[in-house]
């Protein structure tokens, strides 16, 4: 649906607070699996001669992981870092949907056409609102990942890890660690949205308000469609973003080519894929649930909108009928 044909509703703020509505609600939903994916992420798989030697937990599969988290700390183990983790989601779905509808309605404006834009346009107009989101985001990230990687007699606060971060060798940069890798995963949001845009109207062609069922299988797709294709970055992000394993004693990664390079020396090349299941998973239900929710939102934003329209008409009708009525009980003044 072209901009200019039939203009949104809602503006950007609108489109931004449904997005980050839509988000917070999902991820709230599906965070023990959020958890537990980022572990498999950043876990060393043991080699035969240093079996027994590592302090922390390994974890074999997405149930283990579960279990064995649960068995340790408490459900609430599996919710550690969520406070922090949520914070992100608000602010980096907020910014990304905030920027999305901007340029979106940049490009409709000085394009001067009425069609949709090619997948690869769309692709672009996503990849540029992702890199936006990002730059003002991802030390919110950067925290999140560390909490979600502490162990429990280590685990601190979102502004005490944040001052953990501040303190390493990489300073107030530190909370920026990963920016290169994030603004390669623009292609992934990218990926999602321009997907979703697509099978919109491949399989829905010419409809407005979707379906919650729609938009959740809508946004299922495209998701998996994402995930598969930048898995290998996603890992590399997390392992930047996270304590360095303790086979580089301390020494931070500095690119996501090092920690991709690292993971295939020491783990196989098959271990970029590591923490597939719960994140394929988790993208499925959030997406879905996002966009079903976002759907739904954007909808109660138009009422909304409506409703202060009709409701600013009345008090206009209202003031101009006891202007009148003034008026013509006036007393006529003669000269």
């Amino acid at each position: 649906m072209g901009a200019q044909s039939k203009p949104a509703p809602i503006g950007p703020w609108g489109r931004a607070t449904a997005g980050a509505a839509g988000a917070v609600f999902a991820n709230s939903l599906v965070y023990p699996l959020d958890l537990v994916k980022t572990k498999l992420q950043v876990q060393v798989k043991p080699s035969e001669a240093t079996k027994g030697h590592f302090d922390e937990p390994h974890y074999t599969s997405t149930w283990d992981a579960v279990s064995k988290i649960a068995s340790a700390d408490g459900v609430a183990g599996l919710y550690a870092g969520m406070a922090g983790s949520l914070a992100g989601v608000a602010s980096t779905n907020f910014a990304y949907f905030y920027w999305y509808s901007v340029v979106r309605s940049v490009y409709f404006r000085y394009h001067k056409s009425t069609t949709q834009p090619s997948t690869v346009v769309e692709l672009s107009l996503g990849a540029v609102a992702g890199a936006l989101a990002q730059l003002f985001t991802i030390p919110v990230a950067v925290i999140t990942t560390r909490q979600q990687t502490q162990k429990a007699a280590d685990r601190k606060g979102f502004f005490e890890t944040a001052q953990e971060v501040v303190n390493s060798e990489d300073g107030v940069s530190g909370l920026w660690r990963g920016l290169k890798a994030s603004l390669v995963l623009v292609i992934n949001p990218a990926i999602t949205y321009g997907a979703y845009e697509r099978l919109k109207d491949i399989i829905f062609p010419g409809k407005t308000n979707l379906k919650p069922w729609e938009a959740f299988m809508l946004g299922a797709m495209s998701k998996s469609l994402a995930t598969i294709a930048t898995q290998p970055l996603i890992v590399a992000k997390v392992g930047l973003q996270s304590r360095p394993p303790p086979s580089r004693q301390g020494k931070p990664f500095k690119s996501f080519i090092e920690v991709m390079q690292f993971i295939i020396d020491n783990e196989g090349a098959k271990s970029l894929f590591k923490g597939m299941g719960p994140q394929l998973l988790k993208g499925l239900l959030v997406q879905g649930i996002l966009m079903m929710t976002k759907e739904r939102v954007e909808l109660l934003f138009v009422l909304f909108v409506r409703y202060l329209q009709t409701l600013r008409l009345r008090q206009l009708k209202t003031a101009t009928s006891f202007a009148a009525a003034a008026k013509a009980s006036a007393p006529v003044m003669i000269k």
